[in-house]
């Protein structure tokens, strides 16, 4: 069986999941007749140079949750026993690059690329069970269950990346074009290799918002007046009323 059919029936295993995640009866909470809020997620998919942890960072000291950015690759390599540096190096890598990097820099033989996305899934499905954080980028956006994840694509223009990547790393700007180019692809190929989505189609984001146009104030304001809205729908007391 290929990396690619074994990614497919990972993700169907991981949809099958979300799917059957329930909430506590009254007997299993305690006795507590008061409904409970759905607890929300907020998935972050972004272009290189985009601001995403910028906006992830923003939208956590406003809410007082937290980010798993680089945080969920240092829980993976943990889970992994592995280095840090091992997961940079395969970071939302396609399968192939992937492959590679866990064999050449694993530090114990039994890792591979398809157990390096099996954790991943199973670290996103427990994000999303306990809610009320930010995930950025690893295809979090594409696979967490939509009823109660909030999906945001977050755009800039190339200028504007090139810019931005410059600054942050310190590099000219041809190599910050380089860089922007290659991690998008990069990125793209992994959603596509492992979660067999287009990551660039807005139809798979309830917002998408331009960082070109917006501040990270501003953005980390649309995204909050969206989960906001979301939020309403899904409270206890109104889907009462409205029945």
């Amino acid at each position: 069986m290929s990396p690619s059919d074994l990614s497919a029936r990972a993700v169907a295993s991981f949809i099958a999941a979300t799917q059957k995640a329930r909430f506590p009866t009254e007997q299993e909470a305690g006795g507590l007749s008061a409904p409970r809020a759905t607890p929300y997620t907020i998935a972050l998919s972004r272009e290189a140079g985009a601001l995403g942890t910028s906006v992830a960072r923003e939208l956590s000291k406003r809410l007082n949750w937290p980010v798993y950015d680089h945080e969920l690759l240092e829980a993976l390599a943990k889970d992994l026993g592995v280095g840090t540096r091992l997961l940079e190096e395969a970071d939302e890598k396609p399968a192939s690059w992937l492959k590679e990097c866990v064999e050449a820099f694993a530090a114990v033989p039994t890792v591979s690329g398809t157990t390096y996305f099996r954790h991943l899934l199973k670290a996103l499905q427990t994000l999303s069970a306990r809610g009320e954080c930010v995930i950025v980028g690893r295809g979090a956006a594409l696979i967490l269950p939509p009823g109660t994840t909030l999906r945001v694509r977050l755009l800039a223009t190339l200028e504007d990346r090139i810019a931005i990547v410059g600054r942050e790393r310190h590099v000219s700007p041809a190599e910050a074009a380089r860089y922007v180019e290659t991690t998008d692809r990069a990125r793209i190929r992994f959603i596509k290799d492992h979660f067999h989505k287009d990551p660039t189609d807005p139809q798979h984001y309830d917002l998408v918002v331009s960082t070109s146009r917006f501040s990270v104030v501003e953005c980390a304001d649309l995204i909050l007046e969206a989960l906001r809205l979301v939020q309403a729908r899904h409270r206890p007391s109104e889907r009462t009323e409205r029945s």
